[in-house]
């Protein structure tokens, strides 16, 4: 098993979730799962800490919690850049069911 050090780990989530495509999500624990082979990791918090510190420059808005739950404290933004990429929601969530991408 590779071992990453934690910026490449912090570049390795960011580069994943770049490629999430339009009108998909992926939940947190979900990208670090595809990742824990290669880093040795697997922690839905830690990805949400670094989505949180590093992940502005990327598609954020794609990725959700495990109930569908958009970013804390950016939902309103996250669910209109959301709606116009098609994705499906179920009131105030995504339906993960119907939106997850799994690389």
């Amino acid at each position: 098993m590779a071992r990453v050090t934690p910026q490449e780990y912090v570049e390795e989530v960011l580069s994943l979730v770049e490629r999430i495509p339009a009108g998909k999500v992926m939940s947190y624990g979900a990208v670090a799962d595809a990742l824990a082979e290669v880093s040795g990791r697997n922690s839905a918090r830690q990805i949400g800490n670094i989505m949180a510190r590093h992940g502005g420059g990327v598609p954020w808005h794609r990725v959700v919690n495990s109930a569908g739950r958009m970013p804390p404290g950016h939902e309103q933004e996250a669910r209109q850049r959301l709606l116009s990429e098609g994705v499906p929601l179920k009131g105030d969530r995504v339906d993960v069911s119907r939106a997850l991408w799994m690389p």
